[in-house]
């Protein structure tokens, strides 16, 4: 390819993605509004809405309210064709979500275990399986699935391997190879992130919280991470293990973590550590035993009121190390973290306060996940579409 040609690909691609991203904000709105907001000409928008009604993107509808004369034609989102299918790997399981282009739900399963014992190796088969499965599903929706992204609680490299996941005993495993070579699907992009920084990336998309700046996500379900944007965008470090928190060193001679080390705030304050102090919990399901500290935190039971303060105490310390360098605007609380929000987030929020140096927490205010079963998978199947978002749109 010529550099000219290069050149006129590359800007194609950055004006596609300046329309898609409005039609995304402010749908649905008519060219003449894409032009306006993007900056761009009306030739240039026209030639692209063309394109994206072929690939069938965006779809024409009609808006006759508040409006003199012939209804005015105007484009919205059209989710109709393409998905993409985000996977989470837990220490209470598997799940899978999927998602149309316009955003919209097309399928949510979960699935017990394997467990953490299991080993990557049955964990990454019955990955591979249950992705087949979404895959089948959404082909016979009529859409095409444009890939598949999948969320660790972990060290994740650019490549895709899990450098550590400690909650999952899992070190040096190339996931996104050995998923993809399990899937036997060279058509099907599959990436693999970290599970708090896909979380984030759904609460910076969807919901109450959708376009915070300044806006970093916790999530304690198997370990402890945190996922980050900052001014505007996801922050994702030299080789992308950033907001790994939950290996901050908060007890010298605290309990032993899955690291190697001691007093980690994961040994602390992760779910499995809490359910680890509580007595009378049914052994061998996780999310039985989360069902079983709910119902008890609810009912105010003395011995999980005192374990859980003292973990939102360290979380909240741990939190507070993130506010001090980043200067967050919102951070949530996501995940198991979200279902027990009445009973953590007062020893959060004054360990928050106390640990901070700025006035106020620098203007930081705690919040709940709206996504707390989903929001990892959520953001997954958002970084699958990342292509199309960036201009590269699928064959027609």
């Amino acid at each position: 390819m010529s550099t000219q040609t290069a050149d006129h690909t590359d800007i194609r691609a950055t004006n596609l993605a300046a329309v898609l991203g409005h039609l995304r904000r402010a749908a649905p709105c008519s060219r003449a509004a894409i032009a306006a907001g993007t900056g761009l000409n009306k030739a240039t928008v026209t030639s692209i809405v063309g394109d994206l009604l072929d690939r069938r993107l965006v779809r024409e509808t009609q808006q006759t309210q508040n409006h003199v004369g012939r209804p005015a034609t105007l484009l919205v989102l059209d989710g109709s064709a393409y998905a993409t299918i985000g996977l989470e790997v837990s220490g209470r399981g598997l799940t899978a979500l999927g998602c149309d282009a316009a955003g919209e739900q097309v399928l949510r399963w979960h699935r017990a275990g394997p467990g953490g014992n299991a080993g990557p190796g049955r964990t990454i088969s019955a990955l591979a399986a249950l992705a087949r499965r979404a895959i089948t599903t959404v082909q016979a929706s009529g859409r095409q699935v444009l890939g598949i992204s999948v969320g660790v609680p972990g060290l994740v490299d650019r490549d895709g391997a899990v450098v550590l996941a400690a909650g999952l005993g899992w070190r040096d495993v190339p996931l996104r190879a050995e998923l993809a070579s399990a899937l036997g699907r060279p058509d099907i992009p599959v990436t693999v992130d970290n599970d708090a920084s896909l979380a984030v990336l759904a609460e910076h998309l969807y919901g109450p919280l959708a376009g915070t700046a300044n806006l970093i996500q916790v999530t304690g379900d198997t370990g402890v991470g945190a996922g980050i944007i900052a001014d505007g965008r996801p922050l994702s470090g030299h080789r992308g293990y950033v907001g790994e928190i939950g290996h901050l060193r908060l007890v010298a001679d605290g309990p032993a973590c899955g690291c190697g080390r001691r007093g980690c705030l994961e040994a602390l304050a992760s779910l499995p550590a809490i359910l680890s102090r509580i007595d009378g919990l049914d052994e061998g399901d996780p999310q039985l035993q989360l069902d079983q500290l709910i119902q008890r935190a609810q009912a105010a039971d003395a011995t999980v009121t005192k374990v859980l303060a003292e973990a939102g105490s360290h979380l909240g310390h741990g939190i507070a190390a993130l506010v001090n360098t980043l200067n967050p605007e919102v951070v949530v609380l996501g995940g198991a973290y979200a279902l027990l929000a009445d009973q953590l987030v007062p020893a959060v929020d004054k360990a928050l306060r106390d640990a901070t140096i700025a006035p106020d927490a620098g203007g930081c205010r705690l919040a709940v996940s709206s996504f707390p079963q989903t929001a990892t998978p959520l953001g997954a199947t958002a970084q699958a579409l990342s292509p199309l978002t960036q201009g590269r749109l699928p064959r027609p």
